[in-house]
């Protein structure tokens, strides 16, 4: 199995910082030259340890103001597979997770106000075979996102 250096390391971080930086930047800020980035960059992403990239829309720049995490509990456990099936459906669903404790799963709904969201509650995910309840928490502000830290070791 690939092992994730220093180099590595720091590579991942400049980058998700910001991942729209030039290569060259990174090269420079790193010391090493811009093939040897686009190398590392390329094993990573063949390692899956980099599993993405894009841009970061604003929901609420779309109209979608109210952000929702939903706790669903499934008649089974083993219904989950055909559920995520059906959320996938629901354009509006950006995140779902099966999860331990008083919920099956765990999703996270973007609705444009408090009268969609009651729309996608009643209308389409309560409606989902195998789901039992939902339980809604509005999220009032999001006060951090980030990606995971990854520590360098000084030398």
């Amino acid at each position: 199995m690939d092992r994730i250096d220093n180099l590595d390391k720091k590579i991942l971080n400049i980058i998700m910082r910001n991942a729209r930086i030039a290569s060259k930047d990174v090269a420079q800020e790193c010391g090493v030259s811009r093939a040897a980035i686009h190398q590392r960059i390329q094993r990573l992403v063949d390692m899956k340890v980099i599993v993405g990239s894009g841009y970061n829309v604003n929901p609420k720049k779309l109209g979608y103001n109210t952000c929702t995490y939903v706790g669903v509990r499934l008649e089974k456990g083993s219904l989950y597979r055909d559920v995520v099936k059906e959320l996938e459906n629901v354009h509006e669903v950006v995140e779902c997770h099966f999860t331990t404790g008083p919920y099956s799963m765990l999703i996270k709904v973007f609705a444009q106000d408090n009268q969609h969201l009651m729309e996608l509650l009643n209308d389409r995910i309560q409606h989902i075979p195998g789901v039992t309840e939902t339980e809604t928490l509005i999220s009032l502000e999001q006060s951090m996102q980030r990606q995971i830290y990854i520590k360098v070791d000084e030398k």
